[in-house]
């Protein structure tokens, strides 16, 4: 195909390949690899709990633990992520109360949620392991996750958490333009509306990270 010679139907085609068959090229290198485990806090798993609640994600769980302990096993750094309360909440970003989905309409005391940031019991990080307290949907901003990734000298992130089209993808997405290489799990992010999963899953896979199944990601960590 020469330049300057792509019809509308060829530049169609070439998008919606990289949607559904793209395939990021670069090599895993497992000590170069940390896994980020974003907001899997009880606002979001603990069942009936919170109008944030997300029934996948809790359906997720065992399949992340799994994750988890294959990283642990294979000195990967595990790194977590939580909303709490931080700084009296004024670390975060004035339009977020503006948002919809605030659900300003229910009756209910929103105080209760997002204090103690505190991780889905069966994924309790270790003694060791860091938790970032973060104050927006993605985990580089404003945080020093940044600096700990380098200190750290890894250049490749595997995300796994939810939501998938908030502060998974907004984590990916700030990951790619710090450099950083991205994994991100298909089966082990998800959303409060599963219809959202696959769309973002596309738009990733064309232009931020290696889209992979869990069990791809732990085969590929051997």
């Amino acid at each position: 195909m020469k330049i300057g010679n792509f019809s509308e139907q060829d530049v169609l085609n070439l998008a919606r390949k990289a949607y559904e068959e793209g395939d990021a090229q670069f090599e895993i290198v497992p000590g170069n690899c940390a896994l980020l485990v974003i907001d899997m806090q009880d606002e979001f798993v603990k069942p009936h709990w919170s109008p944030d609640w997300v029934p996948e994600a809790t359906r997720q769980v065992p399949r992340i633990k799994m994750l988890i302990e294959h990283c642990r096993s294979k000195n990967i750094p595990v790194i977590y992520t939580v909303y709490s309360k931080t700084h009296n909440y004024l670390d975060r970003p004035k339009t977020g109360a503006l948002m919809p989905g605030r659900y300003s309409e229910l009756d209910i005391d929103f105080s209760l949620f997002y204090v103690e940031g505190r991780v889905w019991h069966e994924l309790a990080p270790g003694e060791e392991e860091i938790v970032i307290q973060k104050s927006s949907y993605g985990a580089f901003y404003d945080t020093p996750l940044e600096t700990i990734l380098k200190n750290m000298d890894k250049d490749t992130v595997i995300i796994c958490g939810t939501l998938t089209n908030y502060c998974c993808g907004a984590t990916a997405r700030q990951a790619y333009e710090r450099s950083f290489k991205v994994i991100f799990g298909s089966d082990v992010t998800s959303t409060d509306d599963p219809e959202m999963q696959e769309p973002e899953l596309r738009v990733l896979r064309k232009g931020f990270a290696r889209v992979m199944a869990a069990d791809e990601i732990i085969e590929q960590l051997q």
